[in-house]
């Protein structure tokens, strides 16, 4: 069996392709930098746009800087390294989103997972490197230790909903989203990176197009929940950098043979329980 080396391997999404890998998973410790393998996964990142408000340098030094200090260590001829990226990166583009789609991403986190990118594909065909870039969808599922209203916000809304707490729902829940399980998520991003095209890029999610809203009646009648909802008006910095509607056209991932195993209903009446 072939070997992958891991990058950010107990990670939310790292930690369970390591569960589903079809290839022997290296995990890479926190402070090293050179893969055990020529073939490497990287999930190294921050997850949202509001370290601007504390830290000016995280998401530069975490998404920019310690890759660079990875990739140097990628053997010409040799390595290919895939990297984790975002449906962030692409801003407001026209839907749903293709991977030849134009990319003009709002804050720190999107635009700095933007340059990793470029920076990725520059470094790779200078010195003859192969690459492979996943952007992934919204994310979901249970064992996210950091999730939150910034980070997996579904997970955190359910766990606000079996508590009955009041929830504060920007725009009424009137805005689309692309959800896939983590589970889902990993197992396509196996695929990719055992048989996708090499020196390109896959978008990672469903290809289905989800009112939020819905979600959340779903989640009402599954918790028998007495939570108050609130429809509010979206923060001037959050409307600054958040585009409102997004989902992925995933054709290519497809083209690959990849299907569900989990439906978004399923996934989220498990969630409930």
């Amino acid at each position: 069996m072939s070997e992958i080396s891991v990058f950010g391997s107990t990670g939310f999404v790292g930690s369970e392709f390591c569960k589903v890998s079809s290839q022997t998973p290296l995990p890479i410790a926190r402070e090293e930098r050179a893969p055990k393998s020529t073939e490497s996964v990287y999930f190294i990142s921050t997850t949202d746009n509001y370290n601007v408000f504390e830290d000016l340098h995280k998401d530069i030094d975490t998404n920019l800087t310690v890759l660079m200090d990875v990739i140097k260590h990628l053997k010409p001829g040799e390595s290919t390294f895939n990297f984790i990226s975002s449906w962030f990166v692409y801003g407001d583009a026209k839907l749903p989103a293709t991977e030849e789609s134009y990319c003009d991403p709002k804050g720190f986190y999107s635009i700095t997972k933007r340059a990793a990118e470029q920076l990725l594909i520059s470094y790779c065909e200078t010195f003859g490197i192969n690459y492979r870039i996943l952007r992934l969808c919204n994310v979901y599922g249970a064992g996210d230790k950091s999730a939150s209203k910034k980070k997996n916000a579904l997970q955190f809304l359910i766990d606000r909903f079996k508590a009955n707490e009041e929830i504060s729902l920007y725009h009424n829940g009137e805005f689309y989203r692309d959800y896939m399980h983590v589970h889902d998520v990993a197992r396509a991003i196996d695929l990719v990176c055992t048989k996708g095209e090499l020196n390109t890029i896959y978008n990672i999610g469903s290809g289905e197009k989800v009112l939020f809203k819905d979600l959340i009646n779903t989640i009402v009648d599954e918790t028998k929940s007495q939570s108050k909802i609130t429809p509010i008006t979206p923060p001037v910095f959050h409307q600054t950098i958040q585009v409102k509607d997004f989902y992925f056209n995933t054709d290519k991932l497809k083209g690959l043979g990849f299907k569900q195993t989990i439906s978004l209903e399923e996934g989220i009446r498990k969630l409930c329980q």
